[in-house]
């Protein structure tokens, strides 16, 4: 469900937060309206609104609850993109939501389960991921982060893939 908090300090237990980019495929991503409408029908027919949200959101949220995070903050369902003083709050406030966070999922939906990200012509180098305009505070602000292939399966830590990512940062 969502819940709202009013701000990272109020969160019981810590946080687990998500990193990605917006799905290319038409209809790949739910916002905070499409998302309360499901809960609302989920608390009127009593079933579990996980299993009617997106698959990106359904993945982070089953992973964040195995790793023992009762609490993950996804940008597309987390903010009101409709007022335009919460999406301003929003996006003043990013770099605290991650830097904040007890770790960070990185999800590259563009990048296969064994793809090797040392290499030069790796997916993983070449990833979408890197080319966004959040990218730097969303690598820089958490403390630990864990990248993942587009199957959900961790390709490695910040610290495990520095090189790569000190690589990739120097193109541009």
């Amino acid at each position: 469900e969502l819940h709202y908090f009013s701000g990272t300090t109020t969160i019981p237990g810590g946080y687990a937060i998500l990193s990605h980019t917006w799905t290319q495929t038409p209809g790949g991503e739910q916002t905070f309206q499409e998302v309360q409408k499901i809960i609302k029908e989920c608390k009127r027919t009593g079933k579990i609104p996980r299993d009617y949200v997106c698959e990106k959101i359904r993945r982070c949220c089953e992973l964040a609850e195995r790793d023992g995070y009762a609490w993950v903050w996804i940008d597309t369902c987390s903010i009101d993109k409709t007022s335009s003083t919460e999406l301003s709050e929003a996006i003043n406030s990013m770099y605290n939501w991650y830097s904040l966070a007890e770790v960070c999922f990185v999800y590259l939906e563009d990048v296969s389960d064994n793809d090797d990200p040392h290499a030069e012509d790796s997916e993983f180098h070449r990833a979408r991921w890197h080319t966004r305009g959040w990218t730097l505070q969303e690598l820089l602000a958490p403390a630990f982060s864990i990248f993942l292939s587009k199957n959900w399966k961790p390709i490695g830590s910040k610290h495990d893939l520095c090189i790569p990512l000190g690589k990739r940062a120097d193109i541009h």
